[in-house]
């Protein structure tokens, strides 16, 4: 056994010795001394041979951590592969340069490239012991450090392995080929520019790349402020990370922190009383562990809108051309992703939703907010009453119920889709106090035996929008209480939210006109599919996504203006270059006129008697327009509002995906929510409406986050376009919101049937 050992000694001797003597004919040749000096012809070979070797070394991009940054400048996650901050060598502390080179490299500011006494030493000690010395320079550490951390980036795992192979025949060839690039990278490069690099792309155990991003984690402290222990330590990690981080081993960390300190005195970098000092210091003392954000997951508060923003960088063609190579690019390429989240109005939605629907109570019953910037589409803030988490338990889940996903269905908008209506009616020239006919009801429904109207194909004949022939397609229309019927205005159609009346409009105007209407303003189903194209879909509300809900508000809080709803103002690449952002332009989707007289209608939820939100005014007499939505038996509830500079829309309904899979009957059907409590509701044997729960929580987020904010006013729709109601459509009252005269009936009792509203 002796004598093979023996063997793979000599062997590794000979090979060492191949490549010295090469190497001592390079310098020799004159990259270190002048050229006349190669005298023989095995120097001449060996300069020949090593001349032969490729020279060009490129410096790709190193790997490193992106920010996702929240408006205010906070971070919100650091997404990476490889966890690196590159820094400049002016942020990183002169005591970490000098620890880094006093115990890697002494000569390095004066050899060029290739150490020539360390190079003998090393083939001393290897000829009279059995074991091996290294002669790397810093430099030629750089060239392996950058070659291993290149062949990762590309796939090849092998490439890196061999990097820092030294072992055999190919290790000696590899060990040359990296010092020739070292003395070429020398000649291209300065001192200071190696020592940067070297110090921005080492390894320095627990995951973490580079001085800055090691700094953090281990100290809490950048780089530019390590002390002399501090840096003492990160430097005596390099070259065995996985043995000596003072996290996972502290008493080989310490003891490696202290040869480092030895040499730096040696060098005279420290002072005795420095060196005393940091030697003396325990490790615990110097620790301050700090963990990055990697993933969305880690920072729970933030985890569903951090997943957005994720999910809609991976549609960025600045980024890849794919979606792999746009998440490579994420994890790896150091972009700074600046986000138009606003903490505090997270906040805000955070507190209201849980404080009135508590995470995981047994009433199961869900809810989510989303704020939209009108005239940008920019998401400020997002919400839900629950934690995320990939597995689904009480209060746990992975969906975003606010954004359209695949795995979401969406849920029903109810009467919240009345805005469409309203909108292709003004479209079409009609005047705010335009009067409809409230049809009388023709038959009963249900085991209640509630009254209902009848419509057939003869009402909707037309084949993409209309209603089928058969009996069983007619469409029977109720409310959630009994309207007598006789002309009703727009906005005390729209304040009282009377379905039999908006399905006699929707007739009138054409159900595709209004259908088209809906695809302008950008509302789809999740699936990205245009909404259903019957009849009761288009007047009473489709499954769609509360960000595409609030949007379509927002456009007419925007005087018509369409932009799409994003979460990202722009994306700078590792050198602080602005991306460019694949953003449709925003576009007038309805005139201005039309968009004022949009909001005279939907400030009536609010102000006409029995009006679907009068107990949500927002404080002060802000002004406002909104909507309630209901859908059949409560099962998906809305309030969708805004001011002129805030969009805010609220759901509370059931989930099928619920903390407890959703409450379902029988039948597979969700389970109405009726007869619920909660903190400060009991609704007895009432439904829960969108005037119930909605409403008032979205009163509550407008008034916190515009407190202190200027009190802007929507603009007055033309005079022709008001128009005077007829003394038939019943009384008339004063709109405070856009100062025209709109009519109202006499009070209705308030109903308790689930029905869309």
């Amino acid at each position: 056994m002796r004598q093979a050992t023996r063997m793979a000694n000599v062997l590794s001797l000979l090979g060492a010795l191949l490549a010295t003597s090469m190497v001592l004919g390079l310098l020799a040749a004159g990259l270190v001394l002048p050229a006349v000096g190669a005298t023989g012809q095995a120097a001449k070979k060996s300069v020949s041979m090593f001349n032969g070797l490729p020279s060009d070394f490129e410096l790709n991009p190193l790997n490193q951590q992106s920010r996702i940054l929240a408006a205010d400048g906070s971070v919100i996650a650091t997404p990476y592969d490889e966890n690196r901050i590159v820094v400049p060598l002016s942020k990183i502390s002169p005591l970490m340069q000098q620890a880094q080179v006093a115990i890697e490299d002494k000569r390095f500011f004066e050899h060029g490239g290739v150490d020539p006494q360390g190079l003998a030493r090393a083939v001393v000690s290897n000829v009279v012991s059995s074991g091996t010395q290294g002669a790397s320079t810093l430099t030629q550490q750089y060239v392996k450090v950058v070659m291993q951390s290149q062949a990762l980036k590309s796939g090849d795992k092998q490439a890196a392995q061999d990097a820092i192979s030294r072992t055999g025949t190919e290790g000696y060839l590899r060990k040359l080929q990296q010092l020739k690039y070292a003395v070429t990278l020398e000649q291209k490069m300065s001192k200071t520019q190696i020592l940067e690099g070297y110090l921005n792309t080492v390894y320095f155990g627990d995951q973490q790349y580079g001085v800055e991003a090691a700094a953090k984690h281990y100290f809490n402290v950048p780089a530019s402020r390590l002390s002399v222990s501090q840096a003492a330590t990160l430097a005596g990690v390099v070259q065995r990370p996985g043995q000596t981080d003072p996290i996972h081993d502290p008493q080989a960390s310490t003891a490696r922190r202290n040869t480092v300190l030895d040499r730096m005195l040696e060098q005279k970098y420290i002072t005795p009383e420095q060196h005393a000092q940091a030697r003396a210091r325990k490790m615990k003392d110097d620790l301050h562990v700090t963990d990055f954000d990697q993933s969305c997951a880690q920072k729970k508060q933030y985890a569903y809108f951090c997943y957005y923003v994720q999910d809609w960088l991976l549609g960025q063609p600045a980024l890849g051309k794919t979606p792999r190579e746009r998440l490579r690019a994420l994890q790896a390429g150091g972009l700074q992703v600046q986000t138009s989240m606003d903490p505090k109005k997270m906040a805000t939605i955070d507190r209201t939703l849980k404080s009135r629907v508590p995470v995981a109570d047994p009433a199961d019953i869900q809810t989510a907010a989303v704020m939209i910037q009108p005239g940008t589409g920019l998401v400020q803030a997002m919400g839900q009453n629950t934690v995320y988490s990939n597995t689904r338990g009480a209060g746990k889940t992975g969906l975003n119920y606010v954004v359209p996903t695949p795995s979401s269905s969406g849920f029903n908008i109810g009467s919240a889709g009345k805005l469409f209506s309203i909108v292709t009616a003004l479209k079409q020239g009609r005047q705010i106090n335009s009067v409809i006919k409230v049809p009388a009801y023709n038959e009963t429904r249900g085991e209640d035996k509630d009254p209902a109207v009848k419509f057939t194909y003869q009402d909707f004949p037309t084949k993409q929008c209309g209603i089928g022939r058969s009996a069983r397609d007619d469409w029977h229309v109720r409310n959630d209480t009994t309207f007598s019927p006789g002309p009703r205005t727009l906005p005390v159609l729209l304040g009282q939210s009377i379905n039999t009346g908006f399905a006699e409009l929707v007739k009138e105007l054409g159900a595709c006109k209004v259908r088209n209407t809906i695809g302008d303003f950008g509302v789809k189903r999740v699936s990205g599919k245009p909404i259903n194209p019957g009849p009761s879909a288009i007047t009473l509300g489709d499954n769609s996504s509360p960000l595409m809900l609030a949007n379509a508000y927002a456009t007419v809080a925007a005087g018509g203006k369409y932009c799409s709803p994003r979460p990202v103002i722009s994306i700078k690449n590792s050198q602080g270059k602005a991306l460019p952002l694949k953003v449709d332009a925003c576009k007038q989707v309805i005139t201005p006129q039309v968009a004022a007289g949009a909001v005279s209608i939907f400030h009536a939820p609010f102000n006409v008697p029995s009006g679907t939100a009068t107990k949500s005014k927002l404080a002060g007499g802000r002004d406002a327009f909104g909507k309630t939505g209901t859908m059949n038996q409560a099962i998906s509830t809305w309030f969708v509002g805004s001011t002129p500079q805030l969009t805010t829309a609220v759901w509370v309904g059931r989930a099928d995906d619920g903390p407890n899979g959703g409450k379902h009957n029988d039948d597979g059907t969700l389970i109405a929510m009726k007869g619920i409590k909660l903190p400060g509701l009991d609704t007895g044997d009432d439904y829960v409406f969108g005037g119930t729960l909605a409403a008032p929580m979205w009163k509550t987020i407008m008034d916190e986050t515009l407190k202190g904010q200027p009190m802007l006013r929507f603009p007055a729709p033309p005079a022709t376009m008001v128009g005077t109601a007829p003394p038939d459509a019943m009384t008339t009252i004063k709109d405070p919101g856009a100062s025209n005269p709109t009519s109202s009936p006499t009070s209705q009792p308030t109903g308790t049937k689930g029905k869309k509203k």
